[in-house]
């Protein structure tokens, strides 16, 4: 009984240590994933400054999680922490593709390559939002930038062809990748010949007035 007593201990010791390492871990998840939603939100509203602050706030809570779940993997690869960092690695993709700057590698960002696939999946749809935006006021060369970048993106990702105990799930993420595609690069197809009919028209519109003069 004695021996018993002495196993029971230390696995409560143990639950206790590790359990109060979870709670540490999803307080920061929680403010990593708000770093990121903030970083997004700055970068479409064309407050670059606000962005990179968010994202460097959100680095070192990366970097802390890591320092702090280094012996417990179970909860570093758990699904709140990785869903944590992949937020995070969206916004820095997103930020980083809206800005025309090189892109971040997994290990500059601290994330797992499951992962890092994950949030480079979900930069799509803030690109499509990027491009509806530029869209609104008129046809931009910008959009075709983005798109020709969200293509490149959809072309990697059909091309990890692998379990989804590997990859994170990837394979539905791909599959709503697709249609976000097509449907952007729809609407960037008639903002274009919307654009030239309006060309045309104001050429016509002009040759008419040279001519009653």
């Amino acid at each position: 009984m004695d021996s018993l007593d002495t196993i029971c201990d230390a696995i409560r010791e143990d639950f206790d240590r590790r359990t109060k390492v979870r709670d540490e871990a999803l307080a920061q998840a929680r403010q990593l994933t708000k770093h990121a939603s903030l970083a997004i939100r700055a970068i479409h509203r064309e407050e670059e400054g606000e962005a990179f602050e968010q994202l460097q706030a959100a680095k070192s809570i990366v970097q802390k999680l890591r320092q702090d779940l280094k012996d417990d993997a179970d909860l570093y690869y758990s699904g709140y922490t990785q869903d944590a960092i992949k937020e995070y690695v969206e916004a820095e993709l997103t930020v980083a593709l809206i800005k025309d700057k090189p892109l971040p590698t997994p290990e500059m960002l601290g994330a797992e390559y499951a992962t890092y696939l994950g949030g480079l999946a979900e930069t799509l749809g803030e690109l499509r939002r990027r491009c509806m935006d530029l869209l609104r006021p008129g046809y931009s060369k910008e959009v075709e930038r983005l798109l020709l970048w969200m293509d490149d993106i959809f072309t990697q990702l059909i091309t990890m062809d692998y379990p989804d105990a590997i990859t994170q799930g990837l394979r539905r993420k791909t599959d709503l990748a697709r249609g976000i595609v097509e449907r952007t690069r729809a609407d960037i197809t008639v903002s274009f010949r919307q654009n030239e009919l309006e060309d045309a028209l104001g050429k016509l519109s002009q040759q008419l007035n040279n001519q009653d003069h």
